[in-house]
C-alpha cells in the first residue's frame, strides 16, 4: 500500500460520512428533540410522536444541512488527525494514548469551527419539526432560507451561535472517538485478537462510541440548548446553561439523552469507520 494522497482521503472520508449520516439521522433527530423537551419523555415516545404528526419523512427533517456539515467537519477532523499525528511522530511509531487524545481533540476543534454554521442550521431545522407538529408554521422552509434568515436577523456572528459549547463537545467527542478508535484497533491487532479486518474495525468502533458518548454528553446537552435559543436568550453563556441545568434538573440531566446519544454515535461510528476502512482498502490505500 502506498502513502495515501490527501485529496483521495478527503473524498473517502466525505463519502463515508454521508453514508453514516443518512443511516443514523433519525436517531440524531430523536436525541435533539429529547434534549429540548422539558418534561421526561422516552425515545420511543418521541419517535412515535414524530411519525404520527409529521410522517416518516419527519424523521429526516434537517438531513441536508447535516450532510452539508459533515462534508466540512468529518474530512477536516479525520485528515487533520492523521496529518497532525504524522507531524508529531514518524510513520510507524506509535503515540501514547494521552497524546492521541490531544491530537484528536485539537483536530475536532478546528473542524467544528469551520462547520459550526451548518450545525446551527441543522439544530434549528430539527427543532422546527416540533412547530410543524403543533400545527404552527416552521421558521425556515429549507437550509438556504434558514442560513439567510439567521444571517439577516442575527448577523454573521449569529451563524457561530453556540460555537463555544460546540467546540467543547467537538474536543471531547474527537478525543474519545479518534484516539480510542486508533488505540483500540491497534490493541486488537497487536494482541492477535483479530487481523486488520471488519472484526477489528467493529470492535474498535464500538469502544470509541462508548468513550466519546460518555465524555461528550454533558457538552452536547449544553450545545443543543444554547443553539436553539433565538433572539430571546435564556442563558448568557454555556457555563450558565450548565449551572442552571444542574441546579433545576440535577446532575443526571447532563446525561439526558445518553442512550439516544450513544445509540446515535455508536452506529454512526460503526458505519463510518467500517465504510472508511473499506473505501481505503478498495482505493489501494493503507488502513487508518
Amino acid at each position: 500500500t502506498r502513502e495515501s494522497p490527501t485529496g483521495t482521503r478527503i473524498l473517502l472520508a466525505s463519502l463515508s460520512a454521508m453514508v453514516a449520516e443518512s443511516v443514523t439521522f433519525p436517531i440524531d433527530l430523536t436525541k435533539t428533540r429529547m434534549q429540548l423537551h422539558g418534561q421526561r419523555i422516552g425515545a420511543i415516545g418521541v419517535v412515535s410522536e414524530i411519525a404520527r404528526k409529521e410522517g416518516v419523512i419527519g424523521l429526516y427533517k434537517g438531513l441536508s444541512p447535516a450532510i452539508m456539515r459533515h462534508l466540512f467537519y468529518t474530512p477536516i477532523r479525520i485528515i487533520g488527525y492523521e496529518n497532525l499525528k504524522g507531524f508529531v511522530v514518524n510513520s510507524g511509531e506509535s503515540l501514547p494514548l494521552a497524546t492521541k487524545a490531544l491530537v484528536g481533540g485539537f483536530s475536532g476543534v478546528i473542524a467544528q469551527v469551520v462547520a459550526s454554521p451548518a450545525d446551527l442550521v441543522k439544530v434549528r431545522m430539527q427543532a422546527d419539526g416540533r412547530l410543524v407538529s403543533q400545527g404552527l408554521k416552521p421558521r425556515y422552509s429549507g437550509p438556504i432560507e434558514a442560513f439567510t434568515k439567521i444571517l439577516q436577523s442575527e448577523g454573521v456572528i449569529g451563524l457561530w451561535k453556540g460555537v463555544l459549547p460546540n467546540i467543547q463537545r467537538a474536543f471531547l467527542v474527537n478525543m474519545g472517538e479518534l484516539a480510542c478508535y486508533d488505540h483500540a484497533k491497534h490493541f486488537v491487532i497487536d494482541k492477535k485478537i483479530s487481523e486488520d479486518n471488519i472484526y477489528a474495525h467493529t470492535l474498535a468502533s464500538i469502544m470509541s462510541g462508548l468513550a466519546s458518548t460518555t465524555l461528550s454528553c454533558p457538552a452536547d446537552v449544553v450545545k443543543t440548548r444554547m443553539m436553539n435559543q433565538g433572539e430571546k436568550a435564556v442563558y448568557r453563556n454555556s457555563y450558565e446553561c450548565l449551572a442552571k441545568t444542574v441546579k433545576f434538573e440535577g446532575i443526571r440531566a447532563l446525561w439526558k439523552g445518553f442512550f439516544p446519544t450513544w445509540a446515535r454515535l455508536g452506529p454512526w461510528q460503526f458505519v463510518f469507520w467500517v465504510s472508511y476502512e473499506k473505501f481505503r482498502q478498495l482505493a489501494g490505500m493503507s488502513s487508518f
